[in-house]
């Protein structure tokens, strides 16, 4: 895993590392770029501070090092350190596997 990027979720926000997808079939058929689907899952790489109305501070329901599964349209991609992280509402993950 590589090192904690510098940049922190605000509000109910999670910071999402999606999965890369492979380049290569087991035919050995190379998928460009502009064919590949999005990314349908991501290890969860940090959470910002989610507070209910009257401000109190409330869990998230899921953690760093989860493994969620991604809405296919939806959020905010960003690359820092030549990595790509995605920020999404924690109200629209749509699971946590494993």
């Amino acid at each position: 895993m590589s090192k904690k990027p510098a940049i922190r979720p605000l509000g109910d926000r999670v910071l999402v590392q999606p999965k890369e997808e492979k380049e290569v079939t087991r035919g050995g058929i190379i998928i460009p770029d502009t064919a590949k689907e999005k990314p349908m899952e991501g290890t969860v790489i940090a959470v910002g501070t989610k507070r209910d109305k009257d401000g109190k501070e409330v869990p998230f329901d899921v953690q760093p090092g989860d493994t969620v599964l991604l809405p296919k349209y939806g959020g905010t991609e960003i690359k820092l350190d030549d990595v790509t992280y995605q920020i999404v509402r924690s109200e629209d993950l749509l699971g946590i596997l494993g």
